[in-house]
């Protein structure tokens, strides 16, 4: 049986995806690529905004064209708070989020799919590292106990469920198996973690040190509250990454509040602090909302300068649009649009300013990159290829004539490249420090 896998959206959806692959192929099933006929057709839905909800549509119609004999199977958040909109599309299966983790043998069963029995397979049978794959994204919880104004989110996820770490354990163990280098631990609100079963993130962090060798652990987005002290320490450890995501959203405390948030600037100000001290090259990054309800001049400039302040190595920048059924699209002073194109254009100028700052403060630094492919995605040009460093800095490296791939590799940084017309992120370039005995030649 072949099947084909998509999704819109965030990191958890990437994870959710992941896990239902593997499951798929260790009972036997053949994942399609792009462009290859399938039989079975599932989709990760996103209704973060309307947009997104208008994109899921869009995705489940063209996937129904390449493959109009296949069964349909759709989860997500769209499903879960837009399934009118989604009802004339002809699928065969919807999967509430609540019910996602179980989504194959629920598929199985309704849908009467001839698949293998769970033990049927040898473990690392279905190696993700033979389809080119060096990082994991693995789901550690869902839900999120706390109502943003601006956030549909909680509606569509539900209540916190984490997920028991022996079980995250098992499937990192698994995947390390399989060949890859790194995992991503992702939730909804990953910082939550273990608040409906007496445990935390620290913890879980600590066990996936103590009881896995995966080589690197990274953590998706966190919201920047429920962080102990403990947690910091972690980052101590030289197999977790020094690079976290923070949403942020707004840099003046008078926006935080009307957006409920639980994070005023100044205590923003210290976790930046308590993370930097555990590594002097530790990647801060996160998200802004521009124009939110009621935003002023004043309150745009306190942003402006927060952003500076805390000199992020990285910006999502997101212009703000009503969601219907959250509170923030019922608030009267809606910036108008033109304003939030400018504010959005300055934002992303010193986007930009502080990524070439914080590439430009890595030259001359040795540090480890994972190989993860070429340049120019094909491999007739061997003679570069792309990697990340601990930070999440895209480095470009010269493999002098030898396969590089999924390998870890120490590399000096010699410099950082401007954007240009392949790829617009600055990157920074290394020469690699290599080991003959530790690489293999290109054949």
């Amino acid at each position: 049986m072949r099947a084909k896998l998509s999704t819109l959206g965030c990191r958890l959806n990437e994870a959710e995806l992941a896990g239902w692959s593997r499951e798929l192929e260790a009972r036997g099933c053949r994942i399609s690529g792009e462009g290859d006929a399938a039989d079975l057709v599932v989709v990760n839905t996103c209704a973060v905004t309307a947009e997104a909800v208008r994109k899921s549509r869009k995705l489940l119609r063209r996937l129904q064209r390449e493959n109009p004999r296949a069964r349909l199977v759709v989860s997500g958040c769209a499903v879960s708070l837009e399934a009118h909109q989604l009802g004339e599309l002809g699928i065969d299966l919807v999967v509430p989020n609540q019910d996602k983790d179980r989504l194959v043998a629920i598929a199985e069963e309704a849908l009467q799919l001839p698949l293998m029995p769970e033990a049927a397979t040898e473990p690392g049978a279905a190696a993700l590292f033979a389809r080119g794959r060096q990082r994991a994204f693995v789901k550690i919880q869902d839900g999120c106990r706390y109502q943003c104004s601006f956030c549909i989110t909680t509606r569509a996820r539900g209540d916190e469920r984490s997920r028991p770490i022996a079980e995250v354990c098992a499937e990192i163990n698994q995947l390390v198996a399989d060949g890859i280098q790194e995992v991503v631990l992702t939730g909804v609100h990953a910082a939550g973690y273990g608040s409906d079963c007496d445990t935390s993130l620290s913890e879980l962090l600590a066990a996936v040190l103590a009881e896995t060798d995966v080589a690197r652990v990274r953590l998706g987005s966190v919201e920047p509250w429920d962080l102990p002290e403990r947690f910091w320490q972690l980052f101590e450890h030289p197999r977790m990454m020094p690079h976290l995501h923070l949403p942020l959203q707004s840099g003046a405390d008078s926006v935080l509040k009307r957006m409920a948030r639980r994070c005023k600037t100044a205590d923003f100000a210290r976790l930046a602090e308590l993370a930097r001290s555990t590594h002097p090259n530790f990647n801060i990054t996160t998200d802004i909302i521009v124009g939110f309800p009621g935003e002023t001049e004043s309150e745009w400039m306190q942003t402006l300068a927060f952003v500076e302040q805390i000199g992020f190595g990285g910006l999502h920048i997101f212009n703000y649009s009503p969601r219907q059924g959250t509170r923030a699209a019922e608030m009267s002073d809606q910036v108008p649009t033109p304003v939030k194109r400018a504010r959005s254009r300055e934002l992303h100028t010193l986007a930009q300013r502080l990524k070439r700052a914080w590439l430009q403060r890595q030259v001359g630094s040795v540090q480890e990159v994972l190989i993860e492919g070429f340049v120019s995605g094909q491999q007739d040009d061997a003679s570069l290829q792309l990697g990340y460093t601990p930070g999440y800095l895209l480095a470009r490296v010269p493999n002098l004539g030898v396969d590089l791939s999924n390998r870890l590799l120490p590399v000096r940084i010699k410099g950082v490249i401007n954007p240009d017309g392949v790829d617009q992120r600055p990157r920074l370039q290394a020469d690699p420090m290599l080991d003959t005995d530790l690489v293999t030649p290109v054949r």
